[in-house]
């Protein structure tokens, strides 16, 4: 098979940067559902642009490109053992070409290997069959949303709800409270897998791959198309909405499977995927390696926004070299031959996505429903910090500074490396290239906040820091030096990696590469920057508000509904 590894490279690259064309309906029947004059409704939008975005560019829609997992059905004779390094190669290619983020960190000394390979890295289930082809089926999924993975054991007294027995309405509770539990951190609206029986381990790999699935399908096991319904109607209940910010979509897919189990465990398991629901396959001929078959429908001309457009193109679609290069792509890219559109789909030009930085400025009513639109440049006083208030629309600009798990321990006991008096910290791990002329930003959107609650405190107060950009919120010890101190915490679009990575227009220094490209610390220039204030100097919280009434409204669901 030699051009095996030629095809996982393109299957690695389609996935990480196009948005499979079921998923993109999914996310434009959630716009169709929210308010655009709104937080979510804000975010949602800018959603819709970086996923344009990505797909023009050949970026990662989302920074953190996840554990890449494969699951490949081969027929009796193949040669397993070779494929394996022809998916390591990939992989290598992958991540040196900026489509994958390096995420494979040795858990002991906490080295990041540079190339995504490691013990355990990538993930890869070899299953045989008596097809005569060869199915390959890849999906990344990030470590925000891997974070908010659950299982339950049956029987469990669950918060709001109650006691959840070992039968359908048992299940039902678990997966409402899933949905719950989440919040805003694993980047919602999101998709869930869910797996009932089976072990520890076999439970949350089959709630893994029921996210395999199409979205659009439907589930053979009756009783388990009801559950999936009603989960569907009823978690957007919840309110949480879109990125945790309050609305009307909160999820926007969930599919059910079941196995056996021992008799004396029942295990719920729940597989949570972000918003950016990157996974694709490919039908391989085993005497070749090339691609016979994309399994998944491309996104390309497949709408975001919900309207009607004609879709022109029937063949897999190649990007031509001389547009490669003018848009900086890596120039093997330009080659690549996207999954094939569907004619019957919906679209809308990548092109009309609005660039944040070309000219056009948020509207302040239709961005937040009303709160204000502020311009700060860093370093920022205490007296403009203070002067925001959960709401606010703000645009910064100026330099700032990345900031993650390792640099937030380090700093606990030492001296920063810059002021940091005035400056903003971004929860970030770019996906960053280097040529000639140096750094450059290849993706760069908010990772998950709440893993630096038991530093960020302490941090704030000790370097100056007036301002904290990352998703999810943070929790009390951190608002409470918000107001202490003088601080806010901005909530960024989880995901929006593309969108982000427009605003920074330099990268004026990094240090600490020792940690890694992810937890190192970029200096990075900024123009038009925008996030919200969802935690200020006051002591108000939208994400403690958002939780509070999420989970008077989970109570409505504690009677019986599957008997």
């Amino acid at each position: 098979m030699q051009h095996f590894e030629d095809s996982i490279y393109n299957l690695i690259v389609e996935t990480s940067t196009n948005l499979p064309g079921d998923v993109r309906r999914a996310v434009a029947k959630g716009r169709a559902l929210e308010d655009r004059a709104t937080r979510s409704g804000l975010a949602l939008t800018t959603i819709a642009q970086n996923i344009g975005m990505a797909e023009l560019q050949v970026s990662p829609i989302c920074q953190d490109t996840g554990m890449p997992t494969f699951i490949i059905h081969t027929p009796v004779g193949v040669n397993q053992i070779e494929m394996k390094k022809d998916i390591h190669s990939a992989i290598i290619r992958a991540t040196k070409n900026g489509k994958l983020r390096p995420n494979s960190v040795d858990s002991l000394t906490g080295e990041n290997s540079g190339d995504n390979l490691g013990p355990g890295t990538p993930v890869i289930h070899f299953e045989q069959w008596e097809e005569e082809g060869i199915d390959v089926r890849l999906i990344l999924k990030g470590g925000g949303c891997e974070n908010k993975n659950i299982q339950y054991s049956l029987p469990a007294e669950l918060e709001g709800l109650g006691k959840a027995g070992r039968d359908l309405d048992g299940i039902r509770k678990c997966i409402l409270h899933s949905v719950y539990q989440a919040q805003g951190q694993g980047c919602s609206a999101g998709f869930i897998g869910v797996g009932i029986g089976g072990d520890r381990t076999t439970g949350y790999e089959l709630a893994k791959k029921q996210l395999f699935r199409k979205v659009e399908d439907v589930n053979p096991t009756q009783d388990l198309g009801k559950l999936e319904d009603y989960i569907m109607e009823n978690a957007n209940k919840l309110g949480i909405g879109t990125m945790g910010f309050g609305g009307e979509v909160t999820l926007l897919g969930c599919k059910i499977g079941v196995m056996n189990r021992l008799p004396a465990s029942f295990f719920v398991s729940v597989a949570y995927n972000c918003w950016a629901f990157r996974r694709q396959g490919i039908l391989v001929n085993p005497a070749t390696g090339d691609i016979k078959e994309w399994l998944y429908e491309s996104g390309t001309g497949i709408s975001v926004d919900g309207e009607e457009a004609l879709v022109q193109v029937a063949e897999p679609v190649a990007v031509s070299a001389a547009d490669g290069v003018s848009q900086g792509m890596i120039p093997e890219d330009a080659t690549i031959p996207a999954a094939p559109a569907i004619l019957s789909g919906t679209g809308e030009a990548a092109s009309d996505a609005v660039v944040p930085g070309n000219g056009k400025e948020i509207e302040p009513a239709a961005a937040s429903g009303g709160s204000r639109e502020i311009r700060l440049t860093t370093p920022i006083s205490e007296e403009d910090i203070r002067s925001l208030r959960v709401g606010d629309v703000v645009i910064l600009s100026g330099e700032m500074h990345t900031g993650r798990d390792a640099l937030h321990k380090y700093l606990m006991d030492h001296d920063a490396p810059v002021d940091l008096n005035g400056a903003v910290i971004y929860h970030c791990g770019p996906v960053m290239l280097k040529d000639e002329e140096g750094w450059h930003v290849k993706a760069a959107g908010p990772t998950t906040s709440i893993r630096e609650e038991p530093y960020q405190g302490d941090i704030i107060k000790k370097f100056g820091i007036r301002a904290v950009i990352g998703k999810g919120g943070m929790g009390p010890k951190t608002l409470k030096a918000l107001g202490e101190h003088g601080g806010v915490y901005l909530n960024a679009i989880g995901g929006a990696a593309q969108y982000y990575a427009e605003c920074i227009k330099k990268v004026n220094a990094v240090d600490f590469m020792e940690f890694g490209i992810p937890e190192a610390m970029w200096h990075l220039q900024v123009d038009g920057f925008a996030a919200i204030v969802t935690m200020d100097a006051h002591g108000n919280s939208l994400h403690a508000d958002v939780e509070k009434d999420s989970a008077a409204k989970l109570a409505q669901f504690r009677e019986p509904v599957f008997k």
